[in-house]
């Protein structure tokens, strides 16, 4: 065997496919891309996430943060170090503690958080408890209501 008798194996090598050269070269007129259309035209075809003029996903879709809460509750929030400064066996509501002066503004209905120590008994109305606060309300000697 010679330099000049080597070939490759039978089989192995695929002549490249001529589009558009012809009926004879089996890929002429459309060049395998169908009639007519978009997707037929020279050139690139349209970028990923084209929807043919309409607003994309991608676009519709609000940037960045996620979605907006529907509905969302919001909380007029206070911890349990606050109440600490309350006389004992107080009934705590979100009208007497704005009129203690603890509260300056009321954005909704009153949540307590579970920040600080308590040590003094309270009866304290809310419309949320965090489980720390409320351990620490009743650890105390006081009493927790949801409204």
């Amino acid at each position: 065997m010679r330099l000049h008798d080597v070939k490759p194996q039978k089989g192995s090598k695929k002549r490249k496919r001529r589009v558009a050269r012809g009926i004879s070269a089996g890929q002429g007129a459309s060049a395998g891309l169908g009639m007519r259309g978009q997707k037929s035209r020279s050139g690139s075809s349209t970028r990923p996430g084209f929807e043919g003029g309409q607003q994309p996903l991608y676009r519709r879709l609000p940037k960045l943060k996620g979605f907006p809460r529907i509905n969302q509750k919001i909380y007029t929030t206070i911890n349990v170090e606050k109440l600490a400064s309350l006389p004992a066996n107080t009934e705590v509501t979100l009208t007497s503690l704005k009129a203690a002066g603890i509260l300056t503004a009321v954005k909704g209905s009153l949540k307590i958080l579970g920040n600080g120590e308590l040590s003094i008994p309270l009866k304290v109305q809310a419309a949320a408890f965090t489980g720390s606060a409320r351990s620490k309300i009743e650890a105390a000697g006081g009493s927790c209501e949801v409204l």
